[in-house]
């Protein structure tokens, strides 16, 4: 299978490599590591091709960013965050799809989708407020992507909640300056959002509720059956891989440092079998956690592609296998590091910088393994989970 962005991004691979202390150094990716990803195409990987895309298969999309973050742990988050946001425009209103392409198919789209927000309805549209955390890329974004909860005409939130998705342009939201400092993926500029009784059009609000099981690519006649995963194979693709593109990069690093290194005692790492035991054996859980991520979304996608409605207890076995590949791959990097010695842990040495990012990149809400692992559970035997909380990550 034929994949142009990663012949691309192997070819620029020691490009975005050196560029990794400039992002960490700027908090934010340095413009030439985002013209770096708008020249290979990988933001446009899944976007659709009726607005400059590509639309590559959801394998192809998780490669690529393991690749671009082997290289470096910023450029390969903001190109799986970012990357993944194409997926839902383009079941957007076609106007929006327009006002965001139209001129430009390499136009960024930023989030969160935490609901932080809320849409008060008035007359065609919504009246919008909210203070957002953790909006990857964001400084290389000109629209954004906002979870919010749907309130009623007095302002206060529904209940039920009923979760929304609303579309903004760059100019009715705030970047809040120096809201990202911390101590991995510095580079991703992961900072706040906040919005002001900023009007949004009905046309630009997606009820959340109809991209969770994919009903809404139906809906809007998309024929590629990637569109039609549910967004909970979709959206924490990228993000997990570019957490085990990460450890691998922390394997490579590990390997060249280690290989004409002698410990204190006098003894060659080559020489010291201890040592050689752990290396493979990281390097194995590291692969069994690329090969479980990508086997994962496959099986979904063919699922769709052959008709099949993927139910709940699918989603949330997708889930499982999605977090624990996060957490087996992030554990080998740290008995690799705990074998590097101190050296490891100066600036100068990138694995330091890597491991960093595999360990943030953990605490994302996507990779919390608990409610996940209890509702997949549940589904095991038979029984129904509630509803609230427990599904909402599903």
């Amino acid at each position: 299978m034929s994949n142009p962005v990663l012949d691309a991004v192997v070819e620029r691979a020691e490009e975005i490599s050196a560029l990794g202390p400039a992002n960490e150094t700027l908090g934010r990716l340095d413009d030439q590591a985002a013209k770096a990803l708008r020249e290979t195409g990988a933001i446009r990987m899944l976007q659709p091709k009726t607005h400059g895309g590509l639309e590559l298969h959801p394998r192809e999309f998780a490669e690529t960013i393991m690749k671009i973050a082997s290289c470096d742990g910023a450029t390969g988050w903001v190109s799986g965050v970012v990357g993944v946001h194409p997926w839902e425009m383009a079941m957007a209103d076609p106007k929006v799809q327009d006002e965001v392409w139209g001129t430009d198919p390499d136009t960024w789209i930023a989030s969160p989708y935490a609901p932080m927000g809320l849409l008060r309805p008035v007359d065609g549209g919504y009246v919008f407020n909210g203070h957002w955390q953790f909006s990857s890329g964001t400084d290389h974004c000109d629209w954004i992507f906002l979870g919010a909860f749907l309130a009623g005409e007095d302002g206060a939130m529904l209940n039920p909640p009923r979760a929304m998705h609303a579309i903004l342009p760059r100019a009715d939201y705030e970047i809040v300056a120096d809201s990202w400092d911390v101590v991995g993926l510095r580079g991703t500029g992961s900072k706040d959002i906040v919005v002001r009784d900023a009007f949004v059009p009905e046309y630009r609000v997606i009820d959340f509720q109809d991209v969770i099981d994919g009903r809404l690519a139906k809906e809007r006649g998309l024929t590629n059956p990637m569109y039609h995963l549910p967004f909970s194979a979709a959206f924490p693709l990228g993000i997990t891989a570019s957490v085990i593109g990460i450890c691998e990069g922390a394997l490579a690093h590990h390997l060249a440092y280690q290989r004409d290194r002698v410990q204190i005692t006098g003894t060659a790492v080559r020489d010291d079998p201890y040592v050689l035991y752990a290396v493979s054996e990281a390097a194995a859980e590291i692969a069994a956690s690329r090969s479980a991520l990508l086997d994962n979304v496959c099986r979904v996608h063919d699922m769709v592609e052959a008709g099949e409605t993927v139910d709940f207890a699918r989603r949330a076995a997708g889930r499982r296998i999605q977090t624990s590949a996060a957490w087996r791959a992030v554990r080998a990097v740290d008995e690799i590091v705990a074998r590097s010695g101190g050296n490891a842990m100066r600036n100068d040495n990138p694995l330091q910088r890597f491991w960093r990012d595999a360990h943030v990149g953990l605490t994302h809400a996507i990779h919390v393994p608990g409610s996940v692992y209890h509702a997949a559970a549940l589904t095991d035997i038979g029984v129904e989970p509630p509803q609230g909380p427990m599904r909402s990550m599903i």
